[in-house]
């Protein structure tokens, strides 16, 4: 296809994006170094891990971007670049451990606590995220690990 309008066309200045390497032309003049990288990637791992910040439900890349004090154009091009996920799926990423642990050691926690436990503030989109990860719902998740110990 490309081909075919290089002949139709053959001087346009028409770009194809059918190249896998997207992300590098998107952030090609950001000037972000690997040092930077390396130390915003930090600081956002710490802000999940140790802050849990995943588990406020209004959470957004600005309000990651301020905690850690970080320009968030730069966090968004890490999060894309090195940790190869969006925000919304590095997120998920985080709530779904959690309730996977807690699914686990409160079995008397109903899925639903657990859901707003973690951050969750839709049924549909935290069931969604966990069969994502894990491919099987929460409930069938807790009877599968249960059966197995």
């Amino acid at each position: 296809m490309k081909g075919f309008f290089q002949i139709l066309i053959p001087n346009s200045s028409i770009q194809f994006s059918g190249n896998k390497n997207t992300h590098a032309s998107k952030y090609e003049k950001s000037g972000l170094t690997k040092e930077e990288a390396s130390r915003i990637r930090s600081k956002v791992e710490m802000a999940l891990k140790i802050d849990k910040l995943y588990r406020n439900n209004a959470l957004g890349l600005n309000g990651l971007s301020q905690h850690i004090k970080e320009d968030r154009y730069k966090v968004s091009q890490v999060l894309n670049e090195y940790l190869q996920k969006n925000f919304y799926g590095l997120l998920n990423h985080y709530r779904i451990r959690e309730a996977k642990d807690l699914l686990l050691v409160q079995p008397s926690l109903s899925v639903k606590a657990i859901m707003y436990e973690v951050g969750f503030n839709s049924k549909t989109s935290f069931y969604s995220a966990f069969k994502k990860e894990t491919g099987l719902s929460p409930n069938d998740y807790r009877n599968m690990e249960a059966y197995v110990s």
